[in-house]
């Protein structure tokens, strides 16, 4: 059965959030997912796109076509206040890490997959204390939930969103801390 990629946020965030309720998993997702923005915005931001529009040349890096594509998705998803805040939030992570892209090969390349690795690293950490796999394993579409999540997390902490919280708990349960001494049921 396709999967649909075009679903509102409420459906993309309790979909997501059935992987992610032990609170140190979600912790482990303030880390990691940036990282691994932060990661695609560094091995991105070396290839170039050039191109004339208007007597005007120009040329755009993978990354910021990467940007502008997930922008428009978040911000079509029915909540535009947490699409607008991911967007920028990502906007800010990869407008840091382009830097890093104008160094020497292997500066760029070290820098690029280490970030890369490491999130990923952080992120198995935090579903080992889950007991549970990454989302991304049975819907490719959480690897751009993800950022998406860890926002809406950030936004909820400081009392924004309380109705969209309210109904992901009800739909995906609360968060907790799994007793790992305990088989989960």
């Amino acid at each position: 059965m396709p999967i649909n990629p075009f679903r509102p946020a409420i459906e993309l965030m309790v979909q997501y959030a059935q992987y992610h309720r032990d609170r140190r998993n979600i912790i482990t997702h303030f880390i990691g997912i940036p990282l691994i923005v932060f990661a695609i915005g560094i091995l991105a931001a070396r290839p170039k796109l050039a191109f004339e529009a208007a007597g005007l040349s120009i040329e755009l890096s993978a990354a910021c076509l990467l940007w502008a594509l997930s922008a428009c998705w978040y911000l079509t998803r029915g909540n535009l206040v947490l699409g607008g805040a991911t967007t920028l939030v990502n906007g800010a992570l990869i407008a840091i890490a382009a830097p890093l892209a104008a160094g020497n090969f292997s500066s760029w390349l070290g820098w690029g997959l280490g970030s890369f690795v490491l999130g990923w690293v952080i992120q198995f950490v935090g579903h080992y204390y889950e007991g549970k796999k990454p989302a991304f394993v049975d819907d490719l579409v959480g690897l751009l939930v993800g950022p998406m999540f860890v926002v809406g997390e950030a936004m909820f902490a400081i009392g924004w969103g309380r109705s969209l919280l309210a109904e992901i708990e009800r739909r995906a349960g609360p968060t907790y801390l799994r007793d790992l001494a305990q088989p989960q049921t």
